[in-house]
């Protein structure tokens, strides 16, 4: 469908190439130089299978398995709910024959692509259970869904091979990376907007564009439009808002896509620094970009440099640091005492990064509780873990935790960075007899220092996907995906996600 239409737009796209050819190339003396946004858009067109190593293949299998496993816990959550009926009141209002993709965990339900991967993305965050990286985004969920979605709309004319998946799969995480990196700003926790409502809506329009093999004209438009549908403010973390900024960003990302090669245009020079007038670099202080090289046959992804972190439980990433220590704590008052009494405790002393949005003392829903320091804290003391049922209503105000938490101070010390590269937890208890005891954690597991193992990622999705899926679907699911490569019509994996 998509492919006929830019076939169909050939001569307009001809006459976008001659009033934008002076901005693909900037003056520099007497030199013709490569701006940086037509360098990005060479990169998502050019960039083909065998520039992926066997690293960074086997790193963004695990993502992609990873991602399905929270996005079909997510569509069992109340914001799925009400997302998945708004878009179905839109779509049945408008034209039914636009429907051919499959929704999370809802079978028989279809929608129209660009509302699946709304729906989809918002499940994928619903929990706040998904990937995150370093600069500060969560990365999958953000291209992930596009990229279903468009497979089983291509396949109403050709069949979109799993190493084609793949290939686009790694350009929106490679897109997204480059980006951050333009910025020491997006190396800190995010103070101002979401990263994966920007970022993300960038790394969607570029997977998406190159899965439906636009050409390079219109990779820098995709990029460039979707420059126009990113953002979404810090103020909406904690609330049930905050999964829109996912769903929105893979949606909008696809929509980009779906534009340009329909033959709308924007300005060519969006990602690069320019003067008087603010692209990309409006979203970041201290923008600066940098030309995408990609030479022959050679390329390293930022995915070999460096992995991602898989969360154990659903809350924000430094929620994972505190419970670390404050289990660890937990351990060696067993280990020294016989058991863990919390009346036992004077006060709680946890010394973690200066960040607003994640110092909430008093959580009252489970998206401020997936948010709080201090509760996931006083949940690891309570109960040794935290776990998916930790956010249930029953154990966020239960009498007990509201005890401990009255106990709590928070003191942010110099050394502590709110990075996540750098950042530590640390949870010290005064216990009513005069002792003080210690938990520390610089490196959780799953953090991309400390990588999950294969069998912990496959207990994660296994637990995660058994909440909306039949155990033959999960098998089928599991081997599709870690074979990726074999597979020749990658449309087939998102009817096994309903």
């Amino acid at each position: 469908m998509f492919c006929r239409t830019v076939q169909s737009t050939k001569k307009l796209q001809q006459l976008s190439r001659q009033i934008h050819k002076s901005a693909v190339k900037v003056v520099t003396g007497n030199q013709l130089e490569e701006t940086v946004t037509n360098s990005f858009a060479s990169f998502i067109y050019g960039i083909r299978p065998g520039h992926l190593s066997d690293i960074v293949r086997h790193r963004s299998k695990r993502m992609i398995l990873d991602n399905i496993g929270v996005g079909l816990i997510g569509s069992t959550t109340q914001v799925f709910d009400i997302v998945l009926k708004y878009c179905q009141d839109l779509h049945f209002s408008g034209n039914e024959d636009s429907a051919h993709c499959s929704v999370y965990g809802r079978k028989g339900v279809k929608l129209p692509p660009t509302l699946t991967a709304y729906v989809n993305g918002v499940a994928a965050h619903s929990m706040d259970f998904d990937d995150t990286w370093h600069p500060a985004t969560h990365p999958s969920g953000a291209v992930l869904p596009a990229l279903l979605a468009l497979t089983q709309v291509l396949s109403q004319s050709r069949q979109v091979t799993g190493e084609e998946l793949l290939m686009a799969f790694n350009v929106g995480i490679e897109i997204q990376g480059r980006l951050m990196g333009f910025s020491s700003e997006a190396k800190t926790i995010p103070k101002t907007f979401h990263p994966p409502s920007v970022v993300g809506t960038m790394g969607s329009a570029a997977a998406s564009a190159k899965l439906l093999s636009l050409d390079k004209d219109q990779c820098t438009h995709a990029l460039a439009i979707a420059a126009s549908l990113a953002g979404a403010p810090m103020a909406n973390a904690a609330t049930l808002a905050k999964p829109l900024h996912i769903g929105n960003a893979t949606r909008l990302g696809l929509e980009a896509a779906i534009l340009a090669a329909r033959g709308m245009e924007a300005n060519s020079l969006i990602l690069d620094d320019i003067p008087g007038c603010a692209g990309f670099s409006a979203f970041y202080g201290d923008y600066q970009p940098k030309s995408l090289q990609l030479q022959g046959d050679s390329y390293e992804f930022l995915l070999e440099k460096q992995d991602i972190a898989f969360k154990s439980f659903p809350a924000h990433l430094g929620m994972h640091w505190i419970a670390d220590a404050a289990t660890s704590v937990r351990n060696r008052i067993i280990n020294i005492y016989g058991s863990f009494e919390p009346s036992a405790i004077q006060s709680i002393v946890l010394k973690v990064p200066v960040s607003k949005y994640i110092n909430r003392p008093y959580p009252n829903s489970e998206h401020e509780a997936r948010h709080s320091f201090q509760f996931n804290a006083c949940t690891a003391l309570l109960d040794g873990e935290v776990n998916i049922k930790s956010f249930d209503e029953d154990k966020i105000f239960r009498q007990e935790l509201h005890l401990l938490l009255s106990k709590v101070m928070v003191e942010p010390p110099q050394d502590n960075e709110a990075n996540f590269d750098k950042m530590y937890g640390e949870v010290t208890l005064l216990l009513k007899n005069g002792d003080v005891m210690t938990g520390k954690c610089d490196t959780f597991y799953g953090h991309w220092r400390k990588p999950l193992s294969r069998e912990s990622l496959l207990k994660k999705f296994l637990t995660n996907a058994r909440h909306a899926i039949q155990e033959d679907q999960i098998q089928k699911v599991i081997h599709m995906v870690e074979n990726l490569e074999s597979v020749t019509d990658s449309s087939q994996l998102p009817v096994l996600l309903q």
